[in-house]
């Protein structure tokens, strides 16, 4: 945070010097942070709609999956759509990385997601999957 004096009163002055008023979540953050929860991940675009027949193009989509991570241990699989983590709504990016962003520290938390009905993968489209993400213990 920053403030300003002018005269005898103090401004509070959103991004003055690279602050951002409340350390705002950007994309690439939120990219980071799937990165440290096992994830490569980008938005949501129309052939993966139309593969998973969503309704709209929200949520974030799983390219990648880092093997022995909190994710690949849960079951997300690559090509599945993040919609939902610990009952927070995900249609974007800065959605992901805000709901991501608390659990990341904790552990027992559900990532729900929408994955291809596909034979060879699992999950069925049209269904929010629920993966459980635990801590593994030694």
């Amino acid at each position: 945070m920053c403030l300003v004096a002018i005269g005898c009163t103090l401004l509070f002055v959103p991004g003055l010097f690279g602050a951002s008023p409340d350390g705002a979540m950007t994309d690439e953050e939120a990219i980071r942070l799937g990165e440290q929860f096992g994830i490569v991940i980008g938005p949501v675009d129309e052939e993966i709609r139309k593969e998973l027949k969503m309704v709209k193009a929200e949520g974030v989509v799983v390219f990648e999956v880092i093997g022995g991570t909190p994710a690949d241990l849960a079951g997300i699989k690559v090509r599945a759509v993040i919609k939902e983590i610990d009952k927070v709504e995900v249609k974007t990016l800065v959605d992901f990385g805000r709901a991501i962003k608390p659990v990341l520290q904790t552990c027992n938390y559900t990532v729900g997601s929408y994955e291809a009905a596909d034979p060879e993968s699992q999950g069925v489209g049209g269904i929010l999957n629920f993966h459980f993400v635990r801590c593994a213990k030694d």
